[in-house]
């Protein structure tokens, strides 16, 4: 029966999980007492509540706390092993899959290199199929334990009511790949485990966002540096955050050709690959025969090496190079988005931002306008190489959270959205 707002009984019941849950999740461990002006729900809903939540295995007692001249109160928390999801980071050198508990404690991971920047999408899809039945031999999970698993990959994805979530990603050469279908059809898992697909950068801000430097922001973009480059917004209200094609914005006219193939991109500067490029095509000697993580450290040592050693002159030109370029880059975020904080991540982004941090800083208050730049902090993600897959895994959890702790209740509803056109 729907009320004057056009909810119904079960909507609002489901709400009331949803809110617990969340406070728990995020806040906890708290007692009941603390709950009920928490959620601004009455102390019997409260107990309703909980009692159905412990019934079903999602909430557990978490020892007691002493009360003011009462009984002792009992603290809750989620349970751990109320769920499980698997995050997987579709990457550039690597696909990287990990099983989680609800608590986002990682049970079990698996890695597999893509050679030499392969996108094959058989092969990827045989990656993830392999990685998903790894993770979950290595441990006591069943299929049917799974609250769904979340996948972060490069370029734009689109959901359709034909074929779930499509792919196009132009630099890696995928033209409206049907990820989620290919998926089903392949990986071993039942039909009622939900797949979540969505951009790499969107995943690394949710995490960042949710677990690490972007708790607490009302507006943030989280970026992502790696052999692409990428961005996400995360403003209030808007779920997940918002994803930038950021590596594609023109920082040179007629400059450097992009794997985009368009001319000028930063990514054309300042990802991984068109750095180390650029060291070579200046004169510097990368290691030959590694992949870009090792050439990208051997430049970064080059130009800062270790004590008594000269420092390359040309890897240091190229550093301060992109650091002008990137600040540049960041100085167009400032100016349209005016975020809080400025989040950098992505395996590069880690390698290169402790040196080019106070650079980044400085090129960007050049080039942005003064009002926001000076209202923004520019610093490192928290979450290190595993936010994209910690990200990821989060995605089912945030569909977990909403359907008050029943699996895919909004990825129904989205295909449902999406059916109806």
């Amino acid at each position: 029966m729907a009320g004057r707002s056009g909810r119904t009984v079960r909507d609002l019941r489901r709400g009331n999980r949803t809110a617990v849950l969340q406070r728990l999740y995020f806040d906890g461990p708290m007692s009941r007492f603390e709950l009920a002006p928490a959620t601004g729900l009455s102390g019997g809903s409260i107990s309703n509540v909980v009692a159905e939540l412990v019934e079903d295995g999602l909430v557990e007692e978490a020892g007691t706390v002493e009360s003011d001249g009462g009984r002792p109160r009992t603290l809750l928390r989620v349970a751990p092993s109320g769920g499980h999801m698997i995050g997987v980071d579709v990457g550039e050198t690597r696909v990287r899959v990990e099983l989680f508990d609800l608590a986002l404690t990682e049970l079990a991971r698996t890695e597999r290199p893509l050679e030499h920047h392969g996108y094959d999408v058989e092969v990827v899809v045989g990656h993830i199929r392999d990685g998903i039945a790894e993770v979950l031999a290595d441990t006591d999970i069943t299929p049917e334990q799974l609250l769904g698993v979340g996948i972060g990959v490069p370029g734009i994805v689109a959901p359709t009511p034909e074929q779930g979530a499509v792919v196009h990603g132009q630099t890696m050469g995928w033209d409206a790949v049907p990820l989620e279908s290919l998926l089903r059809s392949t990986c071993e898992l039942p039909d009622s485990v939900p797949y979540f697909i969505d951009n790499g950068a969107r995943t690394l801000g949710q995490a960042e966002l949710w677990f690490g430097s972007g708790r607490g922001s009302r507006n943030a973009v989280v970026v992502l540096f790696g052999s692409g480059i990428g961005a996400c917004l995360v403003t209030e209200g808007v779920e997940y955050g918002r994803a930038l094609e950021w590596g594609h914005v023109t920082v040179r006219v007629r400059g450097r050709r992009c794997r985009c193939g368009a001319l000028g991109c930063l990514e054309a500067y300042a990802g991984a690959g068109a750095l180390v490029d650029r060291w070579r095509e200046a004169g510097g000697r990368p290691p030959e025969g590694t992949d870009e993580e090792t050439a990208l450290a051997a430049l970064l040592s080059a130009a800062h090496p270790a004590e008594d050693a000269e420092a390359d002159p040309v890897a240091l030109a190229v550093l301060e190079e992109t650091a002008e370029y990137v600040g540049a880059g960041l100085s167009d975020l400032i100016n349209l988005f005016q975020p809080e904080r400025i989040l950098i991540g992505g395996w590069a982004g880690l390698q290169l931002g402790p040196r080019l941090l106070p650079a980044l800083r400085r090129y960007a208050d050049a080039y942005a306008l003064r009002h926001p730049a000076a209202r923004v902090s520019i610093e490192l993600g928290e979450l290190g190489p595993d936010a994209v897959t910690v990200g990821a895994a989060s995605l089912p959890l945030a569909d977990f959270f909403a359907g008050g702790g029943r699996r895919g209740a909004r990825g129904r509803e989205r295909e449902r959205e999406a059916a109806q056109g």
